[in-house]
């Protein structure tokens, strides 16, 4: 039986809406695809605004891969305060869980120091689970979950339901008899770990942090993207990638690792390998990163533009001449105390 927690939308926690989001302290998100410009956006917010940048990425947390991973150079973090880049170790595994309750101390830490927070980084879920909350939750087995389905099928729906109260009665109390998904759910969970569903998100749930958050959104047209894409990775190769991934694979990090996902560790791995040239790894490596952008344009249209309320878009990637119209927005919708 396994019981590796698996990172799940926060359920038991009351949603900050109206006057009561709106009385919270700011902070902006900077999101976008890779190659967007958020990076140097975020930057140019903190210089203005005095803030402090923290890190949504998965992959830029890990020391080893700073070019891979596209991390603020040097000179770049001395110039404002940058958190949560470049400190872990490459065998580590950082959940969306574990990162928010860093991230919420990092912002905590900022707003006592009178800084702004403005979060930047790739990795949805990340964001996700610091705005909304998560809970964690065990996994099951697939035979207990089709022993839930064969139970269903065998009680019938208004035993079933009797029996879920039975086992988990919070979970019961609060689920429609005809959310079959969810019943089925704290079944298998309280029948395969011998504790209910709702306990495991009591003791594991990560609530909503207290911020009124502000969406910053770039989306270049894909046309304009890909030969960016492009020519950010050849320019990763410039500055020494390919050593980077040697180095990497000396220290021989789990091979379901997080920092193995980097776009590039397995196209450069493989020419290490013998497995491919070094011209077939990169033009592998940059179409591995246009499949990359193009799934994060999705899931910020998806799950950003269509249900934030405190959004604005910028249909470009960011350039500097940009920045009087995009720190205007800042101060009215970020900076203004609502009334």
């Amino acid at each position: 039986m396994s019981q590796d927690p698996i990172d799940r939308p926060a359920n038991g926690h009351k949603s900050l809406v109206g006057k009561e989001r709106d009385n919270l302290p700011p902070a902006v998100i900077v999101a976008g695809p890779t190659a967007s410009g958020k990076s140097g956006l975020a930057l140019r917010l903190a210089e203005a605004f005095e803030g402090t940048v923290v890190n949504a990425d998965a992959l830029q947390i890990y020391r080893d891969i700073p070019i891979l991973s596209a991390q603020p150079g040097q000179g770049e973090q001395a110039r404002v305060p940058h958190r949560l880049y470049g400190f872990a170790e490459a065998w580590e595994q950082y959940s969306a869980g574990r990162w928010a309750e860093l991230a919420r101390g990092e912002m905590e830490a900022a707003h006592a120091s009178g800084r702004l927070p403005i979060l930047t980084g790739g990795t949805g879920l990340y964001l996700k689970a610091l705005e909304e909350g998560l809970a964690t939750a065990p996994q099951v087995e697939s035979g207990t979950r089709a022993a839930a389905r064969e139970r269903l099928r065998a009680l019938g729906r208004e035993a079933f339901v009797a029996e879920v109260q039975r086992l988990d009665p919070d979970s019961a109390a609060r689920l429609h008899p005809n959310d079959t998904q969810r019943l089925l759910r704290a079944w298998e969970v309280a029948e395969g770990t011998g504790r209910p569903l709702s306990e495991w998100q009591r003791r594991t749930a990560i609530p909503p942090a207290p911020w009124r958050f502000f969406w910053l959104v770039l989306m270049p047209p894909r046309a304009t993207l890909t030969p960016i894409c492009d020519r950010r990775f050849a320019l990763m190769m410039e500055q020494g990638a390919l050593e980077e991934v040697r180095r990497l694979r000396s220290l021989d990090p789990p091979a379901q690792g997080t920092i193995r996902k980097a776009v590039g560790v397995r196209e450069l791995l493989a020419h290490l390998d013998g497995e491919m040239s070094l011209e077939d790894a990169v033009a592998a490596a940059q179409h591995s990163t246009r499949r990359y952008a193009k799934r994060q344009m999705t899931w910020l249209r998806t799950q950003v533009l269509r249900h934030k309320k405190n959004v604005h878009l910028e249909e470009t990637k960011f350039y500097e001449s940009d920045e009087e119209r995009i720190f205007s927005i800042i101060r009215h919708f970020v900076l203004t105390t609502p009334t």
